[in-house]
């Protein structure tokens, strides 16, 4: 294999992944030119809408995955949040790497911390999945959805049209847009569970190439494939679609992983959270244990519900 076509979307931050991944493919594999395939996707050029209302985070990677399919590029970066449980023909979710800093922050030109926002203070964010959990610690607040990039949000807080929004803190990181913001609060994991993949990025190819496969692989964290395995078959398994409030992170300590989740309305009522602990060496099935042990729980009836209350005037994505 003399050339390997990137496809990526063509955001700041995608493409900041993208050639984060072709520096590190080009290290380990010299002779092999590397090359970017820049699309820009459907999620990308629908921005008067949440992406619920038009298909979901599939949007942020099907076009990569048409450009795969017709020949147009070797593999794709995803960030792995953004990508479904469900990874069409022909194609292979092989390599994760390593998951960063997974915390969602806090950002304000007005106040330092969520503590400090006064009742009603109008916060941005495009989750469901923070909308539930603001909610749920904060429910005297006012959450509107937020579209756009990253640079688009901050313009908007800038401009107050927000007296908060909530992001990834890693997206900011990676893009130095930190040190533009005069009050910022990384929240705490136990304060703002992560969605299915925060952090990481997910490389996916086309079946059947074994080179490209062991190339692709070279970027695989084995903790942290570990890791999303679990958050993926939950949700897959708990059938958590895009109008779904749903946080759920694994976490690995000694020969232990432990999966949390969390469900509930968009309000931050009806809040149902829970975990389950397996060995390492017996995990394979511990995301569809603990979504099993959630349906049980009543998980079903509340999700079900969860969707009819996010269709309901504004209604933001689920991770």
């Amino acid at each position: 294999m003399e050339k390997i076509v990137i496809a990526t979307r063509a955001s700041d931050l995608a493409l900041w992944q993208a050639y984060h991944i072709k520096d590190r493919l080009e290290k380990s594999y010299p002779d092999i030119t590397v090359e970017i395939n820049k699309i820009v996707s459907r999620g990308d050029k629908i921005l008067d809408r949440p992406l619920a209302l038009i298909g979901g985070k599939g949007h942020f990677t099907k076009e990569l995955e048409d450009e795969m399919i017709a020949g147009n590029a070797n593999l794709a970066v995803h960030s792995l949040k953004d990508v479904p449980t469900y990874i069409p023909d022909g194609l292979e979710l092989v390599a994760i790497t390593k998951r960063e800093d997974q915390s969602d922050v806090f950002l304000s030109h007005k106040y330092k911390t969520v503590d400090e926002l006064p009742k009603g203070a109008i916060v941005g964010t495009t989750s469901l999945r923070r909308r539930m959990q603001l909610l749920n610690k904060r429910p005297d607040l006012t959450v509107k959805d937020l579209r756009g990039n990253v640079n688009t949000r901050l313009r908007k807080l800038s401009e107050g049209q927000y007296d908060a929004i909530i992001l990834a803190w890693i997206g900011l990181d990676r893009l130095d847009l930190l040190k533009d913001i005069p009050h910022t609060q990384k929240l705490p994991l136990d304060m703002m569970i992560p969605p299915m993949g925060q952090a990481s990025l997910g490389i996916e190819i086309l079946s059947g190439d074994e080179k490209l496969k062991e190339i692709a692989m070279s970027v695989n964290d084995t903790p942290t494939f570990i890791c999303t395995k679990a958050e993926r078959d939950f949700i897959s398994k708990i059938g958590a679609g895009c109008s779904a409030p749903v946080a759920c992170n694994a976490t690995i300590s000694g020969d232990n992983i432990t999966l949390q989740a969390m469900i509930g309305y968009p309000d931050g009522t009806n809040i149902l959270h829970e975990s389950l602990c397996k060995t390492l060496n017996d995990c394979e099935t511990l995301g569809s244990d603990l979504a099993n042990k959630m349906i049980e729980d009543g998980a079903i009836e509340i999700l079900q519900n969860a969707e009819k209350l996010a269709f309901k005037d504004e209604m933001p994505q689920r991770l």
